[in-house]
């Protein structure tokens, strides 16, 4: 899967059209799926899709100061879905249903004020604020849904217009409580952002309910088809990095979705700041270690990037390293960052191109090509560890993965009898040797200091077209 926008995604209404473009080239380097971002319109021209309005609108209707969403009209969206569909690539749609924001009108509703480090603890008496929670969708109308919103439908706010006070405001009255089931973080996590929408209130439920069946079966007739067959959901993120938590939820959860290995980004960060950290370790304590089924392995994303909440910097030389271990071993379902993948166009950090030395594009073509069968391990030394892949019927060759956080070194691996007397090459091209595998099968590949080598039979990589160009300007439309 590649997640498919980082943060600073030029907010110009032709990101539609941008990943349609890349759509072959990433069908080419073993791109199966896509995660695109929040479709839905938001509060101004420039929302990501997190500031969500309104669910039903995806670039259709004048709403906001723009009829297109940030990323492109509606009509740019459905041919995008339709041209991965042709290709056999599956979207991703990013769904946001835990707040509403930009609402049309501010209504009067009584609250009480929370502790914001303790959610569970009240420090104001009843009082009546007035909060942006009426939202009407004048520019849509009773088109798909006829359910508008007002206080009753919301949790709680952290904007009082009357007072002009931030704070975080808890709705009074009926059946109003934080939700039970979330993250204890600042004792109670239910309210994130914005107008926190009420998922027990029966309407909330009814609209959102529609609305997911709508967009997955049936969302506009005929002419949205391609739209229909092709959204999928199965992925949700609970960001702890604790691997306990994350087995709870998914227990929970009743083993209904798959979760983003926070813990395993959390190690890749911590060892590629520790000289000399212990490479043996990497996967310790790691969903993909645990329930590797359910586990989706990455290396960076929208929310991780720098500058951004959950900013988790992973030291340059690593990254290559890191997309080795997430792409080349069967355990995961790995993601890749369009970030890395295209550059970052913005922030503290800008990112002109793409990172990992260019060499995402390969990785991810050697998960295709060569990322198969049976694996075993050599993770016998802490600064040096490596793997091989044993291929299968249909994908004969295999690989050899060696990777150093060190100085320069080998490892004799087997990569099976079958391959004595080849030449294998690395691929990455960091290492320019050729290894000869012997009559036992086995081979003494090395590696380049703080770096990766993914060797393969050389006369496979030049049959496959491992290293052929891979268009990463995405930008020129």
């Amino acid at each position: 899967m590649m997640q498919g926008f980082e943060w600073h995604v030029p907010a110009d209404q032709r990101h539609w059209q941008r990943l349609r473009k890349a759509i072959p080239d990433l069908k080419d380097i073993g791109v199966d799926n896509i995660w695109i971002p929040p479709g839905c319109k938001g509060m101004n021209p420039s929302g990501i899709g997190y500031d969500i309005y309104d669910l039903y609108d995806l670039g259709e209707f004048d709403q906001k100061g723009t009829r297109a969403t940030r990323w492109g009209p509606k009509e740019d969206l459905q041919s995008l879905v339709q041209a991965a569909q042709d290709m056999n690539i599956e979207i991703y749609w990013d769904t946001v249903l835990n707040q509403k924001a930009g609402a049309d009108l501010t209504e009067k509703f009584t609250v009480v004020k929370m502790d914001p480090e303790d959610r569970n603890t009240e420090i104001s008496r009843p009082m009546t604020i007035d909060g942006w929670v009426g939202f009407d969708f004048l520019g849509r109308g009773e088109k798909y849904s006829s359910m508008k919103y007002h206080w009753q439908h919301f949790t709680g706010v952290d904007w009082d217009d009357a007072s002009q006070q931030h704070a975080i405001y808890k709705t009074l009255g009926y059946n109003k409580n934080w939700a039970r089931d979330v993250s204890d973080e600042h004792g109670n996590y239910d309210y994130l952002m914005f107008a926190d929408l009420d998922h027990s209130h029966p309407e909330v439920r009814a609209d959102i309910l529609k609305w997911g069946s709508g967009l997955a079966t049936n969302y506009q007739s005929v002419e949205c088809e391609s739209m229909q067959q092709s959204i999928i959901l199965p992925l949700a993120e609970y960001w702890r990095g604790e691997v306990g938590l994350l087995l709870g939820y998914l227990k929970l959860m009743d083993y209904g979705v798959s979760l983003f290995d926070v813990p395993l980004l959390g190690r890749f960060a911590a060892i590629s700041k520790i000289a000399g950290g212990d490479l043996r370790k990497i996967f310790k304590g790691t969903l993909v270690e645990q329930m590797p089924s359910h586990a989706v392995t990455f290396v960076g994303n929208h929310d991780t990037q720098p500058g951004q909440s959950l900013e988790t910097i992973i030291v340059p030389f690593f990254k290559p390293l890191a997309y080795s271990l997430i792409l080349l071993r069967s355990q995961g379902q790995p993601c890749i960052f369009y970030g890395d993948l295209y550059g970052i166009n913005g922030g503290p950090e800008p990112q002109p191109g793409p990172s990992c030395s260019g060499t995402l594009p390969i990785l991810t073509r050697a998960r295709k090509l060569y990322a198969h069968g049976e694996q075993r391990d050599y993770f016998n030394r802490r600064n040096c560890i490596g793997f091989v892949r044993y291929g299968n019927y249909k994908h004969p060759f295999g690989l050899a993965c060696i990777l150093s956080n060190g100085g320069a070194s080998y490892k004799r691996m087997f990569v099976g009898h079958r391959h004595a007397g080849e030449l294998w090459t690395d691929i990455l091209g960091w290492r320019n040797e050729t290894v000869l595998i012997n009559h036992c099968g086995y081979g003494v590949f090395p590696v380049a200091a703080m770096s990766v080598s993914v060797w393969v039979n050389s006369q496979a990589e030049g049959r496959n077209g491992i290293n052929r160009p891979f268009n990463d300007d995405i930008y020129s439309l």
